[in-house]
């Protein structure tokens, strides 16, 4: 896509292997924010640690990194102080699903206003290759010589059971594809997760570009609000598929806490009470 206000114009030192997964997502997400008609300095990725989390490096927009695993509820308390910005939470299979497992889960229930995208290329590859929640089994790795044995996380159906408020999976090779599934869960209001498989060519070589094209689908005549049918589609596992699993409405986070229910005002343009913040101190000094 011409135009892209979105790719950064320095001089810059790019991690990523060739022909990593990251590239193409990259190309996704810059092209949907595009679509979507938003400046860069409306839109905030917060990312985690690992080369998914590089991705701030590489787009221009604003952005903040975590600590490993932590990149959902910093997005959350950036979104709950501006609610006017577009923020993304980034992340690796490995940053979102091992370090920050227990973080998409409460994010699910808290259902923050956040788009969620995981690279998940079933391996650690800023870490060199060992496996991660997603990595299949009998999967051989520096630190799994012998092969993996752990029954692989399967997130897409995990966000289902909790009730998640949007659910998608795609592949980086799709980019038009991804880049329609970025802009819906972008518009979508509430917490919109995708995963997004992809390719990493130095540590993984059973999940290559070529078996994500052999052994992937995308959904056709689905119903994304039926949560019964969204699931079972979610453990298919000989192919699997890829698009919209399930949609649903619910109260969003930034809608329902309190500093927001008597006043719509975003929080980093409110004055600071000086007065109370001194008696909350001493409230709590007695």
């Amino acid at each position: 896509m011409e135009n892209n206000y979105f790719q950064r114009t320095e001089k810059l030192d790019i991690s990523w292997c060739p022909g990593c997964g990251n590239f193409a997502i990259k190309a996704s997400l810059s092209n949907a924010l595009i679509e979507l008609n938003l400046k860069p300095e409306n839109v905030a990725i917060i990312s985690g640690i690992g080369q998914a989390g590089k991705m701030p490096h590489y787009i221009r927009v604003n952005g903040f990194h975590t600590l490993h695993g932590r990149a959902i509820p910093a997005a959350t308390a950036v979104k709950a102080t501006n609610p006017n910005l577009t923020v993304i939470a980034e992340g690796g299979d490995g940053d979102m699903y091992a370090e920050g497992g227990n973080h998409l889960i409460h994010a699910i229930r808290r259902n923050p206003n956040i788009t969620v995208l995981i690279h998940n290329n079933q391996i650690y590859g800023l870490t060199k290759g060992q496996a991660s929640p997603t990595t299949l089994i009998s999967t051989k790795t520096p630190t799994q010589p012998w092969g993996v044995f752990e029954e692989p996380l399967n997130p897409i159906a995990l966000a289902i059971s909790l009730n998640a408020s949007f659910v998608a999976r795609t592949f980086s090779g799709n980019l038009e594809e991804t880049k329609e599934i970025i802009i819906k869960a972008i518009n979508h209001k509430g917490l919109s997760i995708v995963d997004i498989f992809h390719p990493c060519p130095s540590f993984n070589k059973v999940n290559t570009l070529q078996w994500y094209r052999e052994n992937t689908y995308f959904l056709k005549d689905h119903d994304v609000t039926n949560r019964k049918k969204a699931f079972e589609k979610s453990l298919e596992t000989e192919k699997y598929p890829l698009g919209i699993f399930y949609t649903c409405e619910k109260p969003v986070f930034e809608d329902v806490v309190p500093p927001y229910i008597l006043e719509k005002t975003p929080i980093w343009k409110r004055e600071p009470n000086l007065e109370k913040i001194e008696e909350i101190i001493n409230l709590k000094r007695s």
